[in-house]
């Protein structure tokens, strides 16, 4: 018996040429789906988002959601041109086969995902902003804002990559939320310096800053005897608060009390101990033998 190969090379060079049509009709309309979403419809999302007069917190994560969007449904629909079949069985095939492993690949992606929808949603924080975390250890700028991370420029100029997995499952601190910012600062005077004169120093040069707000008032209040002075917090606010004006006013004003302060002769301790005791010898003999040597 002839085994027909002509037969069987005709076959083969048929599917061949099938499978190449369709490799060229699934890249071809890809590549055309593809520009046409990205000339038509992510000018059109961009163009709404302005219009909404939202941050760039909520803006970049929308635009990047909206070009994955794009991406899939021209993937989607040149499946269906190049007679793949439908992509969603397709992908719901090999979603099956490999559910367990990708699913503990991808869990903290997946985590940082939803925490990054969580960000966008509950807008704890957005660009621009001094933000606190993990109590107080990490503190900075937020520069960026996507889906899967967080980007803070720390004070001393580092840039921190943050998962955003860890922004929500902690505290987290704005400073800079509301227009209005309570500074507090704690002073020491001695136990024999006048705490009614000293807090009269202490809220004057609060009043004289002119970046500090007189609603509300300025205000200190008595909070410790320590071992070695009386405690005063002193109590003010700012206004349309960021991390160099927190930082100078601060600094202008501690420097304004402790000139005060010198001036009225009110004294800043410092701590101090007393060390009180002796020695016993209990072998005088022996020691007089050795420091004789």
């Amino acid at each position: 018996m002839v085994t027909p190969l002509p037969f069987l090379d005709r076959i083969l060079e048929t599917e061949y040429a099938i499978a190449v049509t369709q490799s060229l009709y699934f890249v071809g309309s890809f590549v055309a789906l593809y520009l046409v979403g990205r000339l038509a419809v992510l000018p059109v999302v961009r163009r709404v988002l302005d219009s909404r007069d939202y941050d760039q917190s909520v803006t970049k994560p929308l635009a990047k959601l909206a070009h994955f969007g794009v991406l899939f449904a021209a993937v989607a629909l040149a499946f269906g041109f190049a007679d793949y079949g439908n992509i969603l069985t397709a992908l719901a095939t090999v979603a099956a086969a490999a559910t367990l492993a990708v699913g503990f690949a991808l869990q903290d992606i997946i985590a940082n995902f939803v925490a990054g929808v969580f960000i966008f949603t509950d807008k704890p924080f957005k660009i621009g902003d001094w933000i606190e975390w993990d109590d107080g250890n990490y503190k900075g700028i937020v520069e960026d804002i996507s889906l899967r991370v967080t980007r803070v420029r720390t004070f001393d100029n580092e840039l921190l990559t943050v998962p955003n997995s860890v922004l929500t499952d902690g505290v987290i601190k704005n400073p800079v939320a509301y227009d209005r910012l309570r500074v507090t600062f704690d002073f020491g005077i001695g136990y024999d310096d006048d705490v009614e004169r000293a807090t009269e120093v202490i809220v004057d040069e609060a009043r004289e800053h002119p970046e500090v707000l007189n609603d509300p008032e300025p205000s200190v209040r008595l909070t410790e005897l320590g071992d070695s002075a009386v405690g005063l917090r002193s109590r003010f606010w700012i206004a349309d608060p960021a991390r160099s004006d927190f930082v100078r006013t601060r600094a202008e004003y501690v420097s304004a009390v402790k000139r005060r302060f010198d001036e009225e002769g009110i004294d800043i301790p410092y701590p101090h101990r007393t060390l009180a005791g002796g020695i016993e010898v209990t072998d005088a003999a022996n020691l007089a033998e050795v420091s004789g040597d």
